[in-house]
Protein backbone atom coordinates (compact mmCIF):
# COMPACT_ATOMS: atom_id res chain seq x y z
CA UNK A 1 0.00 0.00 0.00
CA UNK A 2 1.16 3.60 -0.96
CA UNK A 3 1.26 6.10 1.66
CA UNK A 4 -0.87 9.34 0.76
CA UNK A 5 -0.09 12.70 2.11
CA UNK A 6 -3.43 14.02 2.62
CA UNK A 7 -2.89 17.31 3.65
CA UNK A 8 -1.20 17.77 0.04
CA UNK A 9 -3.84 17.08 -2.25
CA UNK A 10 -6.23 19.39 -3.56
CA UNK A 11 -9.62 19.69 -2.95
CA UNK A 12 -10.52 18.07 -6.15
CA UNK A 13 -7.90 14.73 -5.42
CA UNK A 14 -9.61 14.41 -2.23
CA UNK A 15 -12.83 14.22 -3.35
CA UNK A 16 -11.54 11.74 -6.12
CA UNK A 17 -9.69 9.65 -3.69
CA UNK A 18 -13.02 9.50 -1.56
CA UNK A 19 -15.15 8.51 -4.91
CA UNK A 20 -12.09 5.85 -5.39
CA UNK A 21 -12.47 4.30 -2.08
CA UNK A 22 -16.26 4.12 -2.04
CA UNK A 23 -16.55 2.23 -5.26
CA UNK A 24 -13.76 -0.02 -4.16
CA UNK A 25 -15.99 -1.49 -1.03
CA UNK A 26 -18.43 -4.08 -1.93
CA UNK A 27 -21.83 -3.40 -0.60
CA UNK A 28 -22.90 -7.10 0.96
CA UNK A 29 -19.79 -5.38 3.49
CA UNK A 30 -21.34 -2.58 4.51
CA UNK A 31 -23.69 -2.43 7.39
CA UNK A 32 -27.17 -1.31 6.64
CA UNK A 33 -28.69 0.72 9.60
CA UNK A 34 -31.63 -0.32 11.02
CA UNK A 35 -33.31 2.96 10.67
CA UNK A 36 -32.40 2.42 7.21
CA UNK A 37 -33.62 -1.33 7.01
CA UNK A 38 -36.79 -0.24 8.46
CA UNK A 39 -37.31 2.75 5.74
CA UNK A 40 -36.68 0.57 2.75
CA UNK A 41 -39.20 -2.18 4.01
CA UNK A 42 -41.93 0.28 4.60
CA UNK A 43 -41.24 1.97 1.12
CA UNK A 44 -41.41 -1.57 -0.32
CA UNK A 45 -44.76 -2.14 1.43
CA UNK A 46 -46.01 0.90 -0.35
CA UNK A 47 -44.61 0.72 -3.85
CA UNK A 48 -47.76 -0.28 -5.63
CA UNK A 49 -49.95 2.37 -4.10
CA UNK A 50 -46.93 4.82 -5.07
CA UNK A 51 -46.73 3.80 -8.40
CA UNK A 52 -50.66 3.83 -8.80
CA UNK A 53 -50.33 7.05 -7.46
CA UNK A 54 -47.28 8.52 -9.84
CA UNK A 55 -47.68 10.75 -12.71
CA UNK A 56 -45.06 10.90 -16.03
CA UNK A 57 -42.15 13.03 -15.89
CA UNK A 58 -43.72 14.62 -19.33
CA UNK A 59 -46.74 15.54 -16.75
CA UNK A 60 -44.66 16.55 -13.82
CA UNK A 61 -42.61 19.05 -15.90
CA UNK A 62 -45.55 20.71 -17.61
CA UNK A 63 -47.00 21.14 -13.99
CA UNK A 64 -43.80 23.18 -13.03
CA UNK A 65 -43.75 24.94 -16.10
CA UNK A 66 -47.19 25.96 -15.50
CA UNK A 67 -46.55 26.95 -12.07
CA UNK A 68 -43.08 28.41 -12.16
CA UNK A 69 -42.77 29.36 -15.95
Amino acid sequence: MTAIAIDKLTTEEKIDLIERLVDSLDPADLPLPDGHREELERRLITLDVDIANSISWEEFDRTLRQRFG
